[in-house]
């Protein structure tokens, strides 16, 4: 990949934090308790140790296998090529963070609280991890934060999207995303769906998962509380299940207008096929969410029963030309065509993960020092941060904690001759 100089990917990263730990770095240089010229980590912290010529260790947590492994993998190249492009926003030796080289050591969150759990706690029991991209999939992410929050790593997700991680009484110390809350997507598949297509009806479908769960209930309280819509079934199956022609024909006994269900790849592929041969839902429209915008998904309900259906997801259509020109060709030439829709958010949640690195890291010698609480703080002091995505604030609120994109806008994309275009708004 060609590296060019890119716009500064500039915040306000906590100077005070960066200051206080370089002070108690170079106040110790005398005590001898590091690995270098002497340098300690910041009382009340706990430091990772990378010796001289060792790389920095990032983990990543993505559901990198399996039948929703279309959305994690988009997520790992988007980390690959901030690697690939950290010296633009360092002026360092490609790949390097002060002289250190960036090595990525990769879980799968298998898109599920297993997953989640097993790749978090190998992550976490490994005393070199600094931080984590991931995970993927809400499932995961609530044992994973919990997990790294209590080993201290910070964790920054692309693609977690329920409620439930950021919010105040649930959310872990340590946990940030770049991806939207689904306040907001279940509030926008109402307003789509109320304003644009007229609903008056609506039944959704979830598979019990924080993610699918969460937000098909944002849109029905929206619906029905804004719109005046009536919400007519609220229906959980298992993942695994494949026969849903029963839990079909009960819902359409009701004849909703329209048919929520964000759910994932395998059984939100059966459900469309399926749908589309119950007569009682001949005249209701079809939707899902951002774990179904990828081909696969189109490819699991096949191409005519797949037309016509609408997704909401993020909005890509991102300002700047660096996507464009630079990121999109370099993806491609790399990984072939994006198979979802969460690179550019991972891209930015490496590149911040980067740059706190670089803002409190201490210099010991030809080593560092990595002061894990300073990470963390020096990551919730991003104000201002010009991403792919837009601009990200990881200030704490009343409302949230970690949310670094609460800005982020929703849109709505019909399937359209096999391929996703959007419509909304």
């Amino acid at each position: 990949m060609k590296h060019r100089k890119w716009l500064v990917l500039s915040s306000l990263l906590g100077v005070l934090v960066l200051v206080a730990a370089a002070c108690n770095g170079d106040a110790a240089d005398d005590n001898g308790d590091g690995n270098g010229d002497g340098a300690t980590c910041p009382e009340g912290d706990t430091c990772v140790e990378v010796g001289a010529g060792e790389p920095i260790r990032v983990g990543t947590l993505l559901v990198i296998t399996g039948e929703n492994a279309s959305l994690g993998l988009d997520s790992q190249a988007g980390v690959e090529l901030a690697v690939d492009y950290v010296d633009d926003a360092f002026d360092a030796t490609p790949g390097q963070i002060l002289g250190h080289d960036i090595e990525l050591v990769n879980e799968d969150d298998g898109c599920s609280a297993e997953g989640g759990t097993a790749g978090a706690t190998a992550l976490a029991s490994d005393p070199s991890i600094v931080a984590v991209v991931g995970t993927s999939c809400s499932a995961a992410g609530e044992p994973a934060a919990q997990i790294l929050s209590d080993a201290q790593v910070s964790v920054v997700s692309p693609s977690n999207t329920a409620p439930s991680l950021t919010d105040p009484a649930t959310h872990q110390e340590f946990y940030l995303r770049t991806a939207h809350n689904d306040k907001v997507q279940g509030a926008a598949m109402a307003q789509f769906v109320a304003e644009e297509l007229g609903v008056t009806t609506a039944a959704t479908i979830h598979d019990g998962s924080p993610y699918a769960d969460q937000l098909q209930q944002v849109f029905a309280d929206t619906l029905t509380s804004e719109y005046g819509g009536e919400v007519t079934a609220q229906e959980g199956i298992a993942v695994g299940d494949t026969d849903f022609g029963p839990l079909l024909n009960s819902i359409a006994a009701d004849s909703p207008e329209f048919l929520y269900f964000p759910i994932f790849v395998a059984e939100g592929g059966l459900i469309t096929a399926q749908a589309r041969e119950i007569g009682g839902l001949d005249d209701t429209d079809l939707g899902g969410a951002d774990g179904m915008l990828t081909p696969d998904w189109i490819d699991a309900a096949g191409a005519d029963s797949a037309e016509g259906v609408f997704l909401s997801g993020p909005d890509l259509g991102f300002a700047g030309g660096f996507y464009e020109e630079e990121f999109i060709p370099a993806y491609e030439d790399q990984f072939g065509e994006p198979t979802s829709v969460f690179h550019a958010h991972s891209f930015d949640a490496a590149n911040m993960i980067f740059q706190a690195l670089e803002e409190v890291a201490i210099e010991d010698g030809d080593g560092l020092l990595i002061p894990r609480i300073a990470l963390k703080d020096a990551l919730f002091s991003i104000t201002g941060y010009e991403g792919i995505v837009g601009t990200l604030d990881c200030t704490p609120t009343d409302e949230a904690i970690g949310d670094c994109n609460a800005g982020a806008t929703i849109t709505v994309s019909e399937v359209q001759d096999g391929e996703f275009v959007v419509v909304w708004p």
